[in-house]
Formats: C-alpha cells, structure tokens, sequence
C-alpha cells in the first residue's frame, strides 16, 4: 500500500513539472520560434523517457508485491496446516466443520470433522456456553490450553504438557519434612526390664527402617520416642494413596507381640516455603495428632489447609495426676490476675458444657474472683432446660448473664474460659474472644483443625470422659473456702453421665475418682435421672425416626428423616444413641432437617469406626465415638448421598476411620 501511495506521488509530481515546462515552451515560441523548436525537440524526448522509466517502475514494484503476496499466502497456508498448533472451526451445534492435520493426529479416526467437540473433550462445549476465554484439559498423554474465539467460533489448541511436566517434576521433588512420636512409650517402657525394653525398641526400629527403606524415606531418630523423616511430595503422594500402613503396622505387630498399646503420631509439613518454615509445619501437625489423641497421621501445608489420616484406635488414659495439680495452679494464677472471669461453653449446650461451665464458677469464686457464665437462655436442649430450672430457683441463678451483657461487661484484664469446646465458630458468643487477650480452653475432644487463636492455657484431653471430669479434678487442688452445693455436685456429675451414656463408653478408672469425688459432695443420681427424664410425646418422635433406618455394610445405621419432617438437635442425637444400643450396630447416623433449619447429623460409634474422622470431611467434628455436623443449604437426601459415599470410600479402602 505504502509503493502505491508513493507511486502516484511521484506520477502527479512528474504532471506539474510537466505543465510547467509546458507553460515555459509557449512562452519560449513566442519570444524565438527557433528556440522553441529546439526545446519542444528535448521535452519530447525527455517526456519519453520519463514514461517509459515510470512504466518500468511500476512493473518492477507490480511484480514485486505480487511474488510477496504469493509467499505471504503460501507461509499462511504452511503455517496454518503445519504448525505445531491444532486449529478447529465449529458450527452452532458445537460440530467440528475444520480442523489442521496438527489436531486431526489426536483423533481416533482419520480426522475430527463432523464429529461434536465432546470428542476432544467435555470441558470445551460448557466453556464456550459460560463464555470463558480459555479452558485447560487432558487430550490422551497431552495437557492442552484452548484460546476460545466465540465470534469466530474458532479454537486455539497449545500443547503445555512439557510445561505440566516440568511443573510436576518440581511439586514432586518440593522436600518434604516429617516428625514421628511414639505415642506412650514413656508410661509403656518405665516399668519394663532392660531387656523387655531393648527389645521393644529393636522391634519398632525394625518396623520404620522397613518403612523408610521401602519408600525411600530418610530416617533419623533423635530421641527414644521421636524420628526425623526426610522425603519428597512424590512419596507423600504414594503415603497417602496407602493410607499410612505403617500405623496399623505398629499397633498390630507390636500389641499382637507384646501385648503392648504403642502407636504412632506423625505430623508432616510440606510446601513451596523454607525449611525453617517446613519443620514448623511439622512440629504444629504433631501437635495436632496428640491433641487429638495420636495414632494419626496430621499434614500440613502452606495453605494451612490440613489433612488426616489414621486415628483409628481410642486414646489411651495419660494425663497424670501431676499434669492436673499443674494445670489447676496455673488456672489460679491467672484467675487472681483478672478484674472478673466469663465462663461459656458451646452454642445449644448440653449436660456437660453447663456442668464444667458451674465447675470452673465455683473455682474462680474460690478464689475471691467475681465469675460469671455466659449463656443465651433461648438456645436450649431439654434436659439442660431442667437442669436450668432448677437453678433459676437457687442462688445459683445469680451468675449467670446473657451475652449482650458479657460483651458490655468484658474488659482487656477479663479473662475468658471456654468449656467442652476448642472452636471459635461454636462457643456461645465468639465476639468476647477478640475483647480480651486472656482465653483459656478446656475440653476433652480431639482437637479439630479450627482452633481458638492465641489461648493463654489450654487443658485438651482426649483421653478424659468429658469436661466435667477435667473441671472436677482441677476443683480439687483449689482452696477450699468455696464448698460445692449438692446441686453444683449434681450438674458436674450429671455432665459426667450424659458423656459416658452412664458409664459405658470412654470411661476410665479417673473418671469413677472424679465421680465418687462429687458423690462425697453430695451430688444426687436421683436428681440426675430427673433432669435426664423424657416424656412421651419425645420417646415417640425418637422411635418415629428410628423405624427408617437401614443397614450399610453389615453393621452400620443410617436413618434419613422424610424431607418434610423437622426434629431437634437432641431427638437426632438421642436416635443415634438409641441405635447404638441395638445389636449388631457397630455405628450409627442420624440425618434430619433440624428446628434451625439446617441439616443435621449425630454420630455415634463403639469405636470400630471413627465417626470424628467422618464427620471432619463435612465440616463436622467431635469425638471418635460421638460427633455430629450441622449443613447449610443442602437437603437430607443430599447429605445421606456424601455420607453413603465417605464411608462407603473408607470401608471399601480398608480404613474404618
């Protein structure tokens, strides 16, 4: 365009010039004829030479723009059907009308033409519909990036599998740091001989080395109950596929030798970070696994995300009677500290959360400090509304406030201690966390990952009954010029009960210490019974849900309420405890639509299966033999279809998680 444009330039240019010389001759005739002649004879040649030059030029350039565009034509052509490209042009039914030979040798025929874009892959046509500007797939051993033209209905295919396989060479070989601790060897190998103790250690250093050396792990023991692991992601990878064999490995080849109760706990840390960073990771995971009671696998990576493997077995009684004077003594010490203490346990508390909650009272009042219980009045279960009932007709009532009257009432010197439950999303008023910075936790559940931020104390213990027993046993290293009332007695041991389903499950020789403690203070099993009665019209509702249920895998209940029906938090959780009862039921759920409208599911298990580890994989929690979860906006049928599938994976995968 830019020769034409100077072509004609010129031809105007040479016009002017012309005329001009035109003009000059007819004046040159008329002062000399002779002259004139002379100088039309010269013009004339030189206008011939002139066109003829011109006419030349404009060949030559003719010429020229004529073999480029034939060559601009034949690259595109070749560039088109021969770069390692794959061009596609579809219809408006999402029909291949062209493809390049470059995408037509990904075909299973001869070429894709004719065929729905299905064919390459099921992403395209949904991407194209949402008006994406790109998709990424797998096309056979190729990951592709498609460049979607809409407008044009035309598709870019690059090929990236080089750079996916560069960019999984790197995840793969991303180092990754592990710490295992030998859950109980302490308490298991102080009473041994020399020579029973030599014996288990050969054994579990036979075990991992085995491990390692199978897998390819560098392995280092830095103490008798603790090893440094070093490998990569590829081999986490493979861990997990497997599940971590090497805990059951342990707990079966150790207890079937020696009768011995040892397991592992293993916290892994991995990501694109430092190694300091790294072994951070590692250190918080295994602190995770034994606050949930060890025997588990706990991963972390840079996203805080965490996952969990294991935790199959119930956490064996190690707390020591040392651990609770300490723990009481420092409780003290910061109750004398405070201007006053707020006590809260979870949202609709139970038996246990009110009972710890009137425990932990009585100790800061046993400590000259003014205490009070948060607790909203209208969030209530029934037995806890009897239990209430009778302490609004007793001094009692006194201490407790509600939450807008807490969070009026705190201040930075106020401490905040929290019962029976470690989650911030699930204590009575979440607000009063972020109004001071003196929080303490007490619980006795596995620890989930969502914790309290920053506790200035924390007493978890998994291996205990329930809150109360903790809260009963740190009452009994405080002073005592504040004596439990029988009905303070009561609501410990109530809490105690409701936990153990009268002392059947998760109860160890401390938790009959801590309940003949209260007895001798007068708590009164009659008056537990009361507030534990149900009416009529409740045994009915319970054993209209119950008649649905069905039996998975040979041993475990699941009921599904009928989608219009609604039922109380604790009428599903009473159905779940009532199924456990029932012979051949080694765990049970319960799914309804709950008054609050969510969906809701309680949990229960004799310790075959950990129904804790379930119910984390639908943002639930709780404890390995009991634990729920409440859904939002979801229906019943669609809960039981994630549940049936979570166990169906675990059992079908050899894991009774």
């Amino acid at each position: 365009m830019h020769a034409f444009f100077k072509k004609k330039y010129m031809s105007y240019h040479i016009v002017y010039i012309y005329i001009l010389s035109f003009l000059l001759l007819g004046f040159i005739w008329f002062l000399h004829w002779i002259l004139g002649v002379v100088m039309t004879f010269l013009i004339a040649i030189s206008l011939y030479y002139t066109i003829r030059s011109e006419q030349q030029l404009m060949n030559e350039r003719e010429a020229y723009i004529s073999t480029l565009s034939h060559r601009v034509k034949k690259v595109g052509e070749e560039a088109l059907l021969e770069m390692p490209i794959g061009i596609a042009l579809y219809n408006e039914h999402f029909q291949i009308d062209w493809a390049n030979p470059y995408l037509n040798q990904f075909a299973e025929g001869e070429k894709f033409v004719g065929q729905s874009l299905d064919v390459i892959s099921d992403y395209l046509v949904a991407a194209i519909k949402e008006d994406k500007d790109e998709v990424n797939f797998r096309l056979d051993t190729h990951d592709f990036n498609v460049k979607i033209k809409k407008e044009e209905r035309l598709l870019y295919f690059f090929d990236r599998t080089k750079q996916t396989n560069i960019q999984n060479l790197y995840y793969n070989e991303q180092t990754v740091l592990g710490i295992i601790f030998l859950d109980n060897y302490e308490e298991i190998t102080q009473a041994m001989a020399d020579t029973d103790k030599s014996q288990v250690n050969s054994r579990v250093t036979t075990i991992l080395d085995e491990w390692s050396q199978e897998y390819g792990i560098y392995l280092k023991r830095t103490s008798q109950d603790r090893f440094l692991a070093i490998m990569n992601q590829q081999i986490l990878s493979k861990l997990e596929k497997n599940k971590f064999e090497i805990l059951d490995e342990v707990r079966e080849l150790i207890s079937d030798n020696k009768n011995i109760p040892l397991t592992l706990s293993v916290g892994i840390g991995l990501g694109d970070v430092s190694l300091p960073t790294l072994g951070d990771f590692a250190q918080s995971s295994l602190d995770l696994a034994l606050g949930r009671g060890g025997d588990q696998v706990v991963i972390k990576d840079e996203t805080g995300k965490v996952r969990f493997y294991g935790g199959k077995t119930n956490p064996m009684e190690k707390r020591t009677r040392v651990r609770a004077r300490v723990i009481s003594h420092a409780l003290k010490e910061l109750v004398q500290e405070s201007d006053q203490v707020f006590i809260m346990g979870h949202k609709s508390p139970d038996m246990d959360s009110i009972g710890s909650a009137i425990g932990v009272l009585k100790l800061a009042l046993a400590n000259e400090v003014d205490a009070f219980i948060v607790l909203d009045d209208n969030d209530m279960e029934t037995g806890v509304e009897r239990l209430m009932s009778e302490i609004k007709q007793n001094e009692l009532w006194q201490f407790f406030i509600s939450p807008e009257e807490a969070i009026e009432a705190v201040t930075k010197s106020t401490l905040i201690v929290v019962v029976d439950t470690h989650k911030p999303s699930l204590v009575t008023e979440e607000k009063l966390l972020n109004k001071t910075d003196h929080v303490v936790v007490i619980d006795h559940h596995r620890r989930a990952e969502e914790f309290i931020e920053h506790p200035t104390l924390v007493y978890m213990e998994p291996y205990a009954s329930s809150t109360a027993e903790l809260v009963t046993e740190l009452l009994e290293y405080q002073p005592r010029s504040q004596r439990l009332s029988v009905l303070e007695a009561t609501a410990l041991l109530a809490g105690m009960i409701v936990d153990t389903k009268n002392f059947t499950l998760r109860t160890g020789s401390r938790t009959f210490d801590a309940a003949s403690f209260l007895r001798s203070k007068g708590a009164d099993t009659i008056l537990v019974q009361s507030f534990l009665e149900e009416d009529l019209d409740m045994y009915v509702k319970r054993s209209h849900l119950i008649e649905n249920a069905v039996i998975h895998h040979g041993s475990i209940a699941i009921v599904r309420a009928k989608p219009d029906e609604v039922y109380h938090a604790a009428i599903i959780a009473q159905a779940a405890d009532t199924l456990l009862m029932m012979s051949g039921i080694s765990a049970s759920f319960v799914i309804s639509k709950r008054t609050d409208g969510r969906i809701g599911i309680s949990a229960r298990s004799l310790g075959e299966v950990n129904v804790q580890l379930i119910m984390e994989q639908m943002n639930g929690g709780g404890h390995l033999t009991n634990a729920a979860t409440q859904l939002d906006d979801t229906t019943v049928e669609e809960a039981y279809q994630q549940l049936v599938m979570i166990i169906d994976e675990l059992i079908e995968g050899g894991e009774d998680e």
